[in-house]
């Protein structure tokens, strides 16, 4: 079984989504609130290039953004 760690900040839309997506194929995750964790945003922006979210890590891949498609692929699904 896939799981998977999700970056997320309340004020994204799509980081809901991305997480109702996971949920609802069976996929165990664990949220970090980027808000609220200052060492793991400067992290992960450092390990991406890139300051958005969601950010989905499977397997030491992330996934920057809600790319539907990608993510079902990775998870093999």
């Amino acid at each position: 079984m896939k799981h998977a760690i999700i970056y997320t900040m309340p004020t994204c839309q799509y980081c809901g989504v991305a997480k109702q997506f996971l949920a609802e194929r069976g996929i165990d995750f664990i949220e970090y609130d980027l808000s609220k964790d200052y060492k793991k945003m400067t992290e992960i922006v450092s390990r991406t290039g890139r300051a958005s979210v969601p950010v989905i890590e499977i397997d030491g891949e992330f996934i920057v953004g809600f790319d539907k498609q990608r993510l079902a692929k990775k998870l093999g699904m």
